[in-house]
């Protein structure tokens, strides 16, 4: 496929991949003094395929969340083209449907090779992926094939030179744009020299950007070291992690920013996109590092919440003023919810607060199940279910039509099934029908659901089924975001 992005990794100031660090309000801070190009945290497959892409009007962000509602992933427009998202996989087909999940919102999709570390390397992912080449050419060539942005791996040296490049030459096969590569071997910490002669072999090794890693220890200490560092390793562009982590004003020409400024700064970013407070704070106290001892250092490990963080950086009016903004936002997004709920159905639906619980009722019995059956046994035609999804949160409120009256759950639900139910349960209990919970006792309709579930083995054009009811109608509404 043909790469359409303009991302470019030559001459490029980059922010490393950092796990708990390279989150939104870092990235953005990052880009703000002077990196060209930020990779999230390492993020992995399989619970990045759990989630769903919700726009957030509200923060103005778009947001990947797992079903017990964590948000893993939050971008917004601002870093759209200088972000690249790195995933850890040990699958092709995996890494592949995540890519195409944040496709659009990214400038570039990164397969990490290069961790250490036990969570990543006992799923076969990161560094473990190093002895198995064939998986590596796998996983990218599958993914350039695939998707139209510029995918990258991010990989640490071989034990041998010779091992290594022959490694990197195969990796340039696959038609990757670029590779990183962390001078040290899997087992090598921060504390062991970075190899920046392996660096320079691969970059005289390769046609392809290579893209230097691993100096924040020995050499980048302000922004004048990040081009001593990319010409002692001949390579095109220079990947900073600790020293970032540390201050990430390293990225300004002209100089480092004071730290309180920094932490200000990154606080600010923190209100501005609702970052987790733990998260925060482990990121605070990177930078703190040796002030940790120190009585602000004892109170930022004391804090248990945004508020209590920021009064530690004396910026407690600018918490009560950000909040207040939100708020407002989110009151008047509320608002606007209420009107479109309004606008669903008749005025004069019927409607209750309710929601359906599966824990409540017997295996292979819903409250669809029972209305359904109420409905034939009192001859009146099957319910329709119209059901809706706002854009706002990506919720579901369906309105079921039962003898010409409509009924719906004032409570949206994550899915449609879970919706449908709701107001199958409205129905009922306004016609003062049991709707099959436990706690109502042995009904004859479980009984009667297995005989008829035997019919459908014996003769499949025999009946309706029970469970899936073929009048329905979806109807949603339309997301007019340019997201």
């Amino acid at each position: 496929m043909t790469v359409n992005s303009p991302l470019c990794f030559r001459g490029k100031k980059i922010l490393a991949p950092m796990v708990r660090v390279g989150t939104l309000p870092m990235r953005l801070l990052a880009l703000d003094y002077g990196a060209d190009i930020v990779y999230c945290e390492e993020l992995i497959d399989i619970k990045m395929l759990q989630c769903k892409r919700v726009i957030n009007e509200v923060l103005e962000t778009v947001d990947f969340i797992t079903p017990n509602e964590r948000v893993v992933f939050r971008t917004c427009e601002r870093e759209r083209h200088r972000v690249v998202f790195q995933m850890g996989s040990a699958d092709a087909e995996r890494a592949l449907a995540v890519a195409k999940l944040v496709e659009s919102d990214v400038a570039g999709i990164d397969i990490n090779m290069g961790c250490p570390k036990e969570y990543s390397t006992k799923a076969s992912m990161g560094a473990a992926l190093l002895s198995d080449p064939d998986k590596i050419e796998s996983i990218l060539t599958t993914l350039v094939k695939g998707i139209c942005k510029p995918v990258t791996c991010k990989i640490r040296i071989l034990p041998s030179v010779e091992d290594t490049l022959n490694l990197v030459k195969r990796i340039e096969k696959t038609g990757i744009a670029a590779i990183a590569v962390h001078g040290r071997k899997k087992e090598e910490r921060p504390q062991h020299p970075v190899h920046c002669d392996v660096i320079k072999a691969i970059s005289e090794a390769v046609s392809i950007p290579v893209i230097a890693n691993g100096g924040s220890h020995d050499f980048i200490k302000e922004h004048k070291d990040i081009e001593s560092f990319q010409k002692i390793t001949a390579a095109s562009s220079v990947m900073i992690a600790r020293a970032a982590m540390w201050n990430p004003s390293v990225f300004r020409k002209e100089g480092l920013f004071p730290l309180k400024e920094v932490m200000q700064d990154y606080i600010k970013y923190v209100l501005r996109y609702d970052n987790h407070y733990t998260n925060t704070k482990y990121c605070l106290c990177q930078m703190l590092r040796e002030q940790l001892e120190t009585p602000q250092g004892k109170k930022l490990h004391a804090a248990q919440s945004t508020q209590e963080i920021c009064e530690v950086f004396e910026m407690a009016d600018f918490y009560e003023q950000t909040t207040a903004v939100f708020e407002a936002k989110k009151t008047s997004s509320a608002t606007e919810t209420q009107v479109e709920d309004d606008q669903i159905g008749d005025p004069d639906v019927i409607k209750m607060a309710v929601r359906f619980d599966k824990r409540e009722y017997p295996p292979q019995i819903t409250p669809k199940m029972y209305l359904l059956e109420w409905c034939r046994k009192e001859k009146h035609p099957q319910p329709v279910y119209e059901t809706f999804q706002r854009p706002l949160d990506r919720l579901f409120c369906s309105v079921v039509t039962v003898a010409e009256k409509k009924y719906r759950s004032t409570l949206w639900d994550k899915s449609k099934k879970l919706a449908e139910q709701a107001a199958a349960i409205v129905c009922l209990r306004t016609l003062g029908v049991s709707e099959g919970k436990l706690c109502e006792g042995e009904n004859n309709l479980i009984n009667k659901r297995r005989r008829e579930d035997q019919e459908h083995l014996d003769n499949k054009d025999r009946g309706e089924d029970l469970a899936e009811p073929s009048h329905k109608k979806a109807n949603f509404i339309e997301e007019t975001s340019d997201m």
